[in-house]
């Protein structure tokens, strides 16, 4: 990287303000709260729409494998559009890219009013593409501009804010969207979707602060294959990313089981519309406290990286709780547990990977990051959904649930040694 280029992004702007705390960083810091706010309102409104989307698919057609290929659509867009993404965000204005993307899928959004029959559920299932596919240049986009929009001192108390804004958003917009969805009609919750792209595209649009250090360049001025390739060889000579893009991976695998909650709320529970809210109600509640907890309990960035698979144990083994649960109610406690586990190992490998990758790499580390997780995601929904359809939901949980926790445990036992030292990027 041309060591003239980090300096570009402080000459054009002031260092960001140092908050010195969760409120002090949203009060003095008004672009990163501008972020905060954008991702807070978009996120809102996407569970508005899965939760409608989920009734949807589950009313018209009553398969846990038709409600599955949700999960793909959501996962294998984002995966098909990773080499460019990266590319365009190391290369291109990122807060112009971003409300580019933000006003795209307002448009996409409104597509599953169009459903009426369950002939036309494929509009259902672009319209999910598409968002996909935007939030495979948004999020890589937002996760490599945050260490750059907020002081070094600050950037563990971003994580955590933006990892809880997920769990809060999926808490709140899940209660409000089962609500919506039950009063209003599921087609009130797919508006509101569309809405939060575009407030969201306004909020970013008023961002000062440069969301890059180094000026964007032409994207023809490096082939695509060189620019992957300069990534790549990257990943290759550092051990600690490539055991944090596993950790990524394997929670992938995991997320098999938490997309098919819903069929749990519907066929287990036999709850409905209520069931689905009050579930992801609990998956946000977890995801909320995770992060704070673990940035609370675990001062130590090392400590954190080394916390990684144990997170994922937690995680895993909640879901085999979830198996045995004998009401909805008692179902909701390992829930919330277990996704505290998800959220707080999240924020710890996102922290870590910012720290270690250069600013110039790090959105096409980001994507690569996004595509490991799509693959995994996608891939286990799909199966998930097609044994719970053949066996059923308790039994499948269960022995899924036990093979992941095996599976966090061997991580552990290889990354142990490897995160004994700060993760971090070479100098520039």
């Amino acid at each position: 990287m041309d060591s003239t280029d980090g300096q570009v992004g402080r000459e054009h702007g002031t260092r960001p303000p140092i908050g010195g705390s969760y409120l002090g960083l949203l009060a003095r810091n008004g672009d990163f709260r501008r972020v905060y706010l954008a991702t807070l309102i978009s996120l809102a409104g996407d569970w508005f729409m899965m939760v409608a989307l989920y009734d949807l698919v589950l009313s018209q057609t009553g398969s846990a494998t038709l409600t599955s290929l949700i999960n793909l659509c959501l996962g294998l867009p984002a995966l098909l559009v990773t080499p460019w993404a990266g590319n365009l965000i190391d290369r291109t204005d990122r807060r112009r890219l971003m409300v580019t993307v933000d006003l795209l899928r307002a448009a996409m959004a409104l597509l599953p009013i169009l459903v009426v029959t369950p002939s036309l559920l494929p509009l259902a299932y672009l319209s999910v593409a598409a968002l996909s596919a935007g939030s495979g240049f948004f999020d890589p986009a937002s996760e490599a501009a945050a260490p750059n929009l907020v002081a070094p001192e600050d950037l563990g108390r971003a994580n955590a804010l933006l990892g809880s804004a997920w769990g809060t958003m999926l808490m709140v917009g899940s209660a409000l969207g089962g609500l919506v969805a039950t009063y209003f009609g599921r087609n009130t919750a797919f508006v509101v979707n569309a809405l939060s792209f575009l407030v969201s595209a306004l909020l970013l649009v008023g961002i000062k602060t440069p969301f890059s250090e180094h000026a964007p360049r032409s994207e023809s001025s490096v082939p695509l294959l060189a620019s992957l390739g300069e990534a790549f060889q990257f990943t290759r000579q550092k051990p600690q990313v490539m055991a944090l893009l596993c950790g990524k991976g394997l929670l992938g695998l995991m997320l098999g089981l938490t997309t098919l909650l819903s069929v749990f709320a519907e066929k287990v529970f036999l709850r409905g519309s209520e069931g689905i809210s009050l579930l992801f109600v609990a998956r946000g509640l977890g995801a909320l406290i995770g992060p704070f907890v673990l940035f609370w309990l675990v001062a130590s960035p090392v400590r954190r990286t080394q916390l990684i698979a144990p997170c994922i144990m937690i995680y895993s083994l909640s879901y085999a709780l979830l198996a045995k649960s004998p009401t909805l109610e008692v179902g909701l406690i390992p829930v919330v547990i277990g996704h505290m586990g998800g959220g707080a190992m999240w924020q710890a490998t996102t922290f870590a990977l910012q720290k270690a990758v250069p600013d110039a790499l790090r959105g096409r580390l980001f994507s690569f990051d996004q595509a490991i997780m799509a693959v995994m995601y996608s891939g286990s929904a799909v199966c998930v959904g097609l044994l719970v359809d053949a066996y059923g939901a308790r039994s499948v949980f269960f022995v899924l649930a036990i093979v992941f926790a095996t599976l966090a445990l061997l991580l552990g036992l290889v990354t142990w040694k490897l995160f004994r030292a700060p993760v971090h990027s070479d100098p520039t």
